[in-house]
């Protein structure tokens, strides 16, 4: 890690950020923050503004927040391929589009306004510099690792940043924030999407799309032998391998296995039908090593909890890799990311098609 110069870290407002500032300030470097706003009503204002964000109650930790106003951003990307993705029948990973075209980008432009030499952030990663350019990492601590939100990142991004928790586990962070006096220490974590209240996407999408709901209402659940089993509420209110809320009788508990958005159907069948056994995916970002010219072996996870499986990946042309498992994966999504991983290495990842 550097030991002197000028950092731009991220700050949400929570604990992980704020020690993070913390361990910056110990190590020598001149720490400025920065809170990117995302839910306001606004437009985006690229003025830097300052904020009455405090890090620590001691004041050695008493660092500048500023804000920087990306609502309009937000909300014409991330907000908006959400809505896209699920009228699509695919379920989208907001958090990894976000990282890529709000933090990072804002992040960035702001370093360069302030005139700070990197950009820093709260997330469990790390990234490493080998003689082959910087590399992510995993954090440490494998419940709290976040690399894999973190696979659409370049190499020229993660050259510019620092990862100070990465080498933490999540009870020592809470022990420094209470040895830092952090405001935050207490501050219980959040597993929803900021933008979902309550995390309801199925109440925000009808919300946010008037009518939805009465257009998709009333689609066809399809059994295992092809016939009409019921009638559900509407394509995009349903995921792959959801069970609760089919609304429908059965010996056997089923799972929805494939959606139809172009005939408003979606298909249900046993957990036996989950398992797939190959993936497409496309758009893909390699940040650990070259772009693939032939298969190679990897592990490979396709969701964040996920537990990760050997595979053969196989390049394909338009920027898409087949991916063939050797055992078979249950609930393959389209919409959510696929990410490679050697060690604790991240190789690189795509949007699962």
């Amino acid at each position: 890690m550097m030991t002197s110069g000028h950092a731009l870290l991220g700050i949400s407002g929570g604990v992980d950020s704020a020690v993070a500032a913390c361990l910056l300030v110990d190590k020598g470097l001149q720490v400025t923050g920065l809170n990117i706003r995302i839910l306001d009503n606004a437009q985006d204002n690229l003025t830097l503004e300052p904020s009455p964000i405090v890090i620590s109650d001691d004041p050695a930790y008493s660092i500048p927040v500023y804000t920087l106003n990306l609502s309009a951003s937000f909300r014409d990307t991330v907000i908006a391929n959400f809505r896209e993705e699920y009228l699509a029948g695919r379920t989208p990973n907001p958090c990894t589009l976000c990282n890529k075209e709000i933090k990072w980008k804002g992040l960035l432009l702001s370093a360069r306004m302030l005139g700070a030499d990197i950009v820093a952030t709260g997330h469990y990663a790390r990234s490493i510099c080998t003689e082959n350019g910087p590399e992510l990492h995993k954090g440490i601590d494998p419940s709290k690792d976040q690399s894999y939100f973190l696979w659409m990142l370049s190499r020229e991004e993660l050259d510019q940043t620092l990862f100070p928790l990465g080498e933490l586990t999540k009870p020592e962070v809470r022990e420094l924030a209470r040895r830092f006096s952090v405001r935050a220490a207490a501050k219980k974590e959040s597993q929803e999407i900021c933008f979902i209240p309550h995390n309801d996407y199925r109440a925000f999408l009808s919300s946010s799309l008037p009518g939805l709901e009465k257009q998709v209402c009333n689609g066809e659940i399809i059994d295992a032998r092809g016939k009409v089993a019921g009638h559900h509420k509407g394509y995009p209110f349903y995921t792959i391998g959801q069970r609760r809320g089919l609304g429908i009788s059965s010996s056997e508990p089923l799972y929805v296995n494939r959606i139809e958005p172009e005939r408003n159907r979606i298909h249900v069948g046993g957990k036996d039908s989950l398992a797939r056994d190959t993936l497409t995916a496309h758009s893909m970002n390699w940040s650990g090593i070259p772009a693939p010219r032939e298969p190679f072996r990897s592990l490979a996870r396709i969701r964040y909890r996920d537990t990760e499986t050997p595979c053969r990946v196989i390049p394909l042309d338009r920027n898409r890799v087949e991916v063939v498992f050797d055992t078979p994966k249950q609930a393959v999504t389209a919409g959510q990311a696929v990410v490679f991983f050697r060690d604790d290495t991240v190789l690189g990842g795509g949007i699962i098609v």
